[in-house]
């Protein structure tokens, strides 16, 4: 049983950054695409990043340039940096991984990830 375990979320001013962190003991990350999606009240999930088994990444248009995803292979760990923080980035963030595939998809859609953890809260003030 795969078990990813988002962290690092809260409650910062806009402007600020947060580093979201995802463990997963279970799961082979160097292996396949792992993504990161996020969901902000009363609307629908969506892709921000994704990062491939050889560390190719690729970026949601509306979160292009303020996002990095990262992993350390070796502590089987997924990381999101999000810099310049704004109210509208309000949401619940979550991990997600593929259960085949080391290269991501062109699109980063729910349907296309088996494994997910249980997200973290990050609120955005102004």
């Amino acid at each position: 049983q795969v078990q990813l375990v988002e962290s690092g979320g809260g409650s910062v001013q806009a402007g600020g950054s947060l580093r979201l962190s995802c463990a997963g003991p279970g799961y082979t990350y160097s292996r396949y695409c792992m993504g990161w999606f996020r969901q902000a009240p009363g609307k629908a999930r969506e892709g921000v990043a994704a990062i491939g088994s050889d560390g190719s990444a690729r970026y949601a248009d509306s979160v292009k340039g303020r996002l990095t995803i990262s992993k350390d292979n070796a502590k089987n760990t997924l990381f999101l940096q999000v810099n310049s923080l704004k109210p509208d980035d309000t949401a619940m963030y979550y991990c997600a991984a593929r259960t085949f595939g080391g290269r991501c998809p062109p699109r980063i859609l729910e349907g296309d990830f088996g494994y997910w953890g249980q997200g973290t809260q990050v609120t955005v003030s102004s």
